[in-house]
């Protein structure tokens, strides 16, 4: 089965209906959902989001959000050596680095983002979720 790493900034387009970026985001949780792939994230994307939901609504509706979602990826570590990797790397963006290492070391061989253009230097597939419905294929 195909692994997927998939971006912070794609779950918040669904959880928050962002648009333009929602119609991809939700299509892609849908296929996910079907089990045409095996989504993952980092243990570090949680922390983001409940920063993010919290504000935006409360604490009870942020853990309801963030345990349905749980419920449909698997939660990839981050470890020391990720930190290491992405302190000492090339990216502009630390949480960048920290999603890119850790897609890598766990062989997810394919990054969804809505930033492709920060990770020209990847040794794996990144690409929008529109182009990974419309253009690749799951």
């Amino acid at each position: 089965m195909k692994k997927v790493f998939i971006d912070t900034d794609i779950v918040l387009d669904l959880l928050t209906a962002r648009e333009p970026h929602y119609i991809h985001s939700a299509k892609l949780f849908t296929l996910l959902n079907k089990g045409n792939f095996k989504g993952f994230v980092s243990s570090l994307m949680f922390s983001n989001l409940y920063y993010i939901l919290r504000k935006q609504l409360n604490h009870k509706k942020a853990m309801e959000i963030l345990k349905k979602l749980k419920a449909q990826v698997s939660v990839l570590p981050v470890d020391d050596s990720i930190v290491k990797l992405a302190l000492n790397s090339s990216f502009k963006d630390f949480e960048d680095a920290i999603q890119y290492y850790t897609a890598k070391k766990n062989k997810v061989g394919c990054l969804l983002t809505r930033n492709a253009k920060d990770y020209t230097s990847a040794s794996i597939s990144v690409m929008s979720a529109e182009d990974f419905l419309f253009k690749k294929g799951p």
